[in-house]
């Protein structure tokens, strides 16, 4: 599909202009998204249709094939319990040999939503009122044939942090560890929960299990969504899933001891928050390709939120600039990039999209407005509310639907174009009335031959192989 249907990436308008202070169009956005195979992937625009899977589970295109590494309720190899469900956000990590990796996966259970919380391992529990957390997978990839798909087996599965809330997204570190983080902020005493919430705890997958489950402060209280950490300064990027105004803001967080290692980021350092001058609202922000210059970082008042959330806090006469429903963040390049899942007029934002990616390059202190969808871009791929996005092998975009319908993993390309790579055929409602849950969690092998992926609900992890490179 080209990128008329959708403004994405490659292409852009050209000129000058104003949206706001310190605004100006650029042209196309050429340093976006290269992967470790960007130089394989020219002009191509994706791996063809998809094809109906006749387990019924996850269609793909021809070529393509998946293997059910883990599914919500079966027995966890460690034996600690059943496999929680509302599987979210992931990533895979180098193990503690060759052919070996990790597999870090959160749980978003909720106080009025678990359908199978995270087992209360003994050391492992924040609070016990909480039935949050993540869970570990040891994957063996077994020698292959030249050319031929790698054999994943699972090794073991475990519980890697229980007893907290709402566990979304995260991200890994560059020491190999993984922040997962609780898109809530409830106090202790409400929705049964015994400690406060709203924090980021770092899990150490590997079999030295250091995992202390106390939350890293210093980043913040607030309804986390993801983190990205700059690998070349150890700063860390965090956004905030805020669906009602006041929206959330996007946070940078420099520790005292950056890349440090495992345990450095309870050090301290300190949070700020993004303001760009006269933009106190992104959606307002129309055009893909707009650049917004002079980005500036404010002190966060209060991390901890002792009193007033952070998003309620003073951050001067100038303000703050914000975001409804921030959530997907990662690192690649020189730049970070963030989501913005959608944004509602009705519901308080400056303006209606159906999605918008965030580039912020701290070098320049500049922030552009790479991809943007809907609503007036039409209806086609990729669908509604982008929400968890990784790097493709080839260069470009996958991100994970969280809208209405049919949820898809899409891709989209480097030179604006968008393809389908998967499509969830669980249907979790009736034949009359179909219902599939979102994907989340989208992430690769660090040799890019394997994604895997989740089916939140019910709660499935997938391993896919197939010609990502061809």
């Amino acid at each position: 599909m080209s990128a008329t249907r959708r403004q994405v990436l490659g292409g852009l308008l050209t000129g000058t202009g104003a949206v706001g202070a310190g605004i100006a169009l650029t042209g196309a956005v050429t340093e976006l998204l290269t992967g470790p195979a960007a130089r394989l992937a020219g002009g191509r625009t994706g791996h063809g249709p998809l094809v109906p899977d006749p387990g019924g589970l996850l269609d793909l295109p021809a070529g393509f094939r998946y293997r059910v590494l883990s599914r919500q309720g079966e027995p966890m190899l460690s034996g600690q319990g059943p496999v929680p469900g509302h599987h979210d956000g992931m990533a895979a990590l180098p193990g503690a040999c060759p052919g070996r990796l990790w597999l870090v996966r959160n749980h978003e259970n909720k106080p009025d939503d678990t359908p199978v919380p995270v087992p209360a391992v003994r050391g492992l529990v924040y609070d016990p009122g909480a039935a949050g957390g993540c869970t570990v997978l040891e994957l063996a990839r077994d020698r292959t044939p030249p050319g031929a798909p790698p054999a994943e087996r699972v090794l073991s599965e475990r519980v890697g942090l229980a007893g907290t809330a709402v566990n979304c997204a995260g991200g890994p570190t560059p020491w190999g560890s993984w922040l997962t983080c609780e898109e809530n902020e409830d106090r202790a005493g409400t929705n049964g929960y015994e400690r406060d919430h709203g924090f980021v705890f770092e899990v150490d997958p590997g079999p030295g299990r250091r995992t202390v489950p106390e939350p890293l402060t210093a980043l913040g209280r607030f309804q986390h969504e993801a983190v990205a950490v700059d690998p070349r300064t150890g700063a860390v990027y965090e956004t905030e899933d805020a669906f009602d105004p006041p929206f959330g803001l996007f946070y940078r967080f420099l520790p005292r001891r950056p890349l440090g290692g495992f345990g450095s980021l309870r050090a301290g350092g300190e949070l700020q928050a993004l303001r760009v001058r006269g933009v106190p609202d992104l959606s307002a922000v129309r055009e893909p390709g707009t650049v917004l210059e002079h980005v500036e970082w404010v002190p966060v008042p209060d991390p901890p939120a002792r009193r007033t959330p952070v998003r309620l806090q003073d951050f001067g006469r100038a303000g703050i600039t914000r975001g409804q429903k921030l959530e997907g963040c990662y690192w690649a390049g020189s730049s970070v990039y963030f989501v913005s899942s959608y944004a509602r007029a009705l519901e308080g934002s400056a303006a209606d999209h159906s999605g918008q990616v965030w580039r912020y390059d701290p070098a320049r202190r500049r922030l552009t407005l790479v991809a943007v969808f809907g609503p007036d871009t039409g209806t086609g791929l990729p669908g509604e509310s982008p929400d968890n996005i990784c790097l493709a092998p080839g260069g470009g975009l996958l991100v994970c639907e969280d809208g209405g319908g049919a949820q898809y993993v899409h891709g989209l390309t480097r030179h604006g174009r968008v393809y389908p790579v998967a499509r969830n055929a669980q249907n979790t409602g009736t034949p009359e009335r179909p219902e599939y849950g979102e994907f989340a969690g989208v992430t690769f092998a660090p040799d890019g031959r394997t994604m895997y992926v989740n089916c939140y609900e019910p709660g499935t992890t997938f391993a896919v192989t197939g010609p990502w490179r061809h």
